[in-house]
């Protein structure tokens, strides 16, 4: 049981799969708020356009 206990705590394959997982979340992340700022930007420029043809 021992035995089986140690291998188990010394595997790490597993952490490799959970730090791709963060990393993929923070690109996640980054790319969320870069679509959002540009979203309000294009708002606003539509409106700016829509207020100029009126």
């Amino acid at each position: 049981m021992g035995s089986l206990l140690n291998r188990f705590f010394a595997d790490r394959r597993g952490a490799t799969s959970i730090e791709y997982a963060i990393i993929a979340g923070g690109i996640c992340l980054v790319i969320v708020s870069v679509v959002n700022g540009l979203g309000v930007q294009t708002g606003a420029m539509y409106t700016n356009v829509a207020s100029s043809l009126q």
